[in-house]
């Protein structure tokens, strides 16, 4: 998988792999910008603002990073930003995490031909398994241009719901009332938007990294990151206003924005349901790719075994359920994530000059 071509990677490719890998069945759903966004109101703007700052500054100082030391894995990252002992923790606890996102994504796709197309949620599980082992084996160009497809299609279809969703039921002051009655994922907005941002950033640091290095000037780095921040930005708040608008019906509801587009036409909520599993697509194969790249200690001529005995696990893994791993994995790692973050500040504080160019 290392030994593939290098590859040209423009901003365009930066900004939708960062989408990508962050986006999957939690934030395409809606599920995770109800619990940690819409839960808060009108506050939720305030989140959503800080959440989109936090993906800007801190994707770009991992992608440098990422560039500065030529890295071919997060691991050399997280070394480098927290130290041996710390440093380690946080591998671990990014390595459990991405073969548990990894699980949790395959989980969904289950739950997407359940719920959605009326199939065994088996197929489901099986046909992600195996479409997300194919893609990896192919390398890191495969992940990136998988990714680079899928996410421009998402961005459109969210805004499409969202602006005709305000359009014909306009929030209300019983919308608002209705969020307070809703438990977020934190006691406040702020902690809330950390958290998102955090485990987030904590499942793109794996393709970020080695994303980093391949890129031609930090210049490149930069405007990709900006891009890929704007992108989930506005992509949070087009959900968060879809979801606040219809807020007393999709509370109670596992995937929120399939409800809202069924309310559109039956066609689109069936066009969004097949959107929402490419989603979750783009983000299992960002996490296999990750989790095979932290095995880099495994001879090279055995790696197409450990992409297959990986997603092999993750399928067995996720057979426990799609929200069982999201409600308590996800706010969980996004704690843990703290410590990375620390890091990245203070390498951007005190390391600074050997990131230059």
């Amino acid at each position: 998988m290392n030994n593939e071509s290098s590859t040209q990677i423009n901003v365009f490719k930066v900004a939708a792999t960062y989408i990508g890998t962050v986006v999957g069945a939690g934030f395409a759903s809606g599920q995770e910008v109800l619990q940690f966004f819409s839960a808060y109101g009108i506050n939720g703007l305030f989140g959503i603002t800080f959440a989109t700052l936090l993906f800007f500054f801190f994707g770009y100082t991992i992608l440098v990073i990422g560039k500065a030391l030529n890295v071919s894995s997060y691991v050399e990252v997280v070394r480098f930003t927290n130290g041996k002992i710390i440093g380690t923790i946080i591998d671990i606890i990014i390595t459990v995490f991405l073969f548990g996102a990894l699980a949790a994504m395959i989980a969904g796709a289950g739950a997407i031909f359940d719920q959605q197309f009326q199939l065994a949620s088996l197929w489901g599980t099986i046909l992600m398994a195996i479409i997300s082992l194919l893609t990896v084996i192919t390398g890191m160009k495969g992940v990136i241009n998988a990714i680079s497809y899928v996410v421009p299609v998402l961005l459109v279809s969210v805004l499409f719901i969202a602006i005709y969703s305000i359009s014909i039921n306009p929030i209300t002051a019983a919308d608002l009332q209705v969020s307070k009655s809703i438990e977020g994922a934190a006691p406040n907005w702020f902690i809330s938007a950390l958290n998102y941002a955090s485990y987030n950033l904590v499942i793109a640091v794996a393709v970020l990294a080695p994303m980093g290095a391949k890129a031609k000037n930090k210049k490149t780095l930069l405007w990709g990151a900006l891009l890929g921040g704007l992108g989930l930005g506005i992509g949070i708040i087009a959900i968060f206003f879809s979801i606040l608008t219809n807020l007393d019906s999709v509370s109670n509801v596992e995937v929120p924005m399939i409800l809202i587009a069924s309310k559109i036409a039956p066609f689109i909520q069936l066009i969004f349901a097949i959107v929402l599993f490419a989603e979750v697509y783009t983000t299992a194969i960002g996490n296999l790719y990750g989790f095979v790249s932290r095995m880099n200690f495994i001879a090279a001529r055995f790696r197409i075994w450990v992409i297959a005995g990986t997603t092999l696990a993750a399928f067995l893994f996720s057979q426990i359920g799609f929200s069982a791993m999201v409600k308590y994995l996800y706010p969980t790692v996004g704690y843990g994530g703290f410590l990375f973050f620390a890091g990245l500040i203070y390498v951007w504080i005190f390391k600074r000059e050997q990131l230059k160019e």
